[in-house]
């Protein structure tokens, strides 16, 4: 989908991102010495161990379309990357979806126990929204703290990824519609996707509705491509690629797109949100192509 040079470039920018949002975090998170030293140290297991960045990307590449600068694009990116690791922790206990790895290396719970994996969750969810609400940088700016805040809430919880997750646990072993899924998705994966781009707009300071509008519509589109790729992946993946164990929604008797509709029809699925990603940005000039580059690479990404 990239040609050669659009690939190099997202690769650099995408290394670019991920680098500086995994300084941002390890200079935000409390050392792993500092009491409770086995906490603390959880907490950095979870969110320091790898991982795409996919969400920490979108602040930084909507921000830098808008004209943000980094160092305010930082507090928001880090947010919802704590958001995102607080939710893997929780979602890979046993009372949820029971995985032994993620990111290639033992699961939380597994490498600590299951209660420390818990409160390092539940510390990793309140570091997002201090970090966010004390980001110094906004304190001279007219940047809408408040909106970043509500907006990150809003995902997380049950109107959002909260909401998913139990859709998804209610779902499991009964079929469900193609519809059904979709809006397990749409809360479960793509509130968080989503918040992350209009995170990265506000923080621009940008309160142009139609712009927010049109980056909503592409991280709507986006968030879904998302999702059917992962499904996709974990009938076509292998586990040493994905990092995690190949084929676990099959064996949970999960409902998936590859299940509902067949492999070939989820494929031509993800390729249509791509293209209704790339027209939400046809206002938008070069400065976006950072934005459409990562939608061709979530669907075209093995792992």
């Amino acid at each position: 989908m990239l040609d050669a040079a659009a690939t190099d470039a997202l690769t650099a920018e995408l290394k670019q991102c991920r680098e500086r949002v995994a300084s941002a975090i390890d200079a935000r998170l409390p050392a792993s010495s500092a009491p409770p030293e086995k906490l603390h140290e959880a907490m950095r297991y979870a969110v320091l161990n790898g991982g795409k960045r996919v969400r920490a990307c979108l602040v930084y590449m909507t921000g830098q379309a808008l004209g943000a600068p980094d160092a305010w694009l930082d507090a928001p990116a880090v947010a919802v990357e704590l958001i995102h690791a607080y939710s893997l922790v929780h979602d890979d206990l046993p009372a949820m979806d029971d995985d032994d790895l993620r990111r290639g290396q033992p699961t939380c719970h597994v490498a600590f126990d299951e209660a420390t994996a818990l409160l390092a969750g539940d510390a990793l969810q309140s570091a997002a929204f201090d970090v966010l609400a004390g980001a110094e940088e906004f304190h001279q700016t007219a940047a809408p703290v408040l909106e970043m805040v509500r907006t990150l809430a809003h995902a997380s919880g049950a109107a959002g990824m909260a909401g998913g997750q139990a859709i998804d646990l209610a779902a499991v072993g009964r079929s469900i519609s193609l519809a059904e899924l979709e809006n397990m998705h749409v809360h479960k994966t793509g509130a968080l996707i989503r918040a992350s781009v209009r995170l990265g707009a506000l923080a621009s300071a940008r309160n142009d509705q139609a712009v927010l509008v049109r980056l909503d519509r592409y991280a709507h589109a986006i968030g879904l491509a998302f999702q059917i790729q992962d499904d996709i992946l974990d009938v076509v993946g292998d586990t040493a690629t994905l990092g995690k164990q190949q084929g676990a929604d099959e064996a949970l008797n999960k409902p998936t797109y590859p299940a509902l509709v067949g492999l070939g029809r989820a494929q031509a699925m993800a390729a249509e949100q791509h293209a209704t990603a790339l027209e939400a940005l046809e206002s938008f000039g070069t400065e976006a192509n950072p934005l459409r580059w990562l939608s061709a690479y979530i669907v075209s990404r093995t792992h």
